[in-house]
């Protein structure tokens, strides 16, 4: 199994930047993704963006252009890079990975509170 270790989160005003970053216990399929969510209060879990084995992104329209995900296999590492940010982005973010089902996020931290206030 794979365990995610999430860490970065904060407190920071609008317009402030945060970097998160996700540990991996061990090296995480190279045929699967791995990606950012977040669940802010009284709302859903949702899709912040995601990253293939060699460095291919997606993110959702509410982040593009001010989040950009990279990785390092070597580390396995993840990390997140939020510049920009604004209130709307506080919420609990969390790291994940696919697993041997396709299309499945099998594995999953602990999440880290971002809050963005003045």
């Amino acid at each position: 199994q794979v365990q995610l270790v999430e860490s970065g989160g904060g407190l920071v005003e609008p317009g402030g930047s945060l970097r998160l970053s996700c540990a991996a216990s061990r090296r995480t399929l190279s045929s699967g993704k791995m990606g950012w969510f977040r669940q802010a209060p009284g709302k859903e879990r949702e899709l912040v963006g995601t990253i293939t084995w060699t460095g291919g992104t997606y993110y959702a329209d509410s982040v593009k252009g001010r989040f950009t995900i990279s990785r390092d296999n070597a580390k396995n590492m993840m990390y997140l890079q939020m510049n920009g940010l604004k209130p709307e982005d506080t919420a609990v973010y969390y790291c994940a990975a696919q697993g041997v089902r396709a299309g499945s996020y099998d594995y999953w931290g602990q999440g880290t509170q971002v809050t963005v206030s003045s």
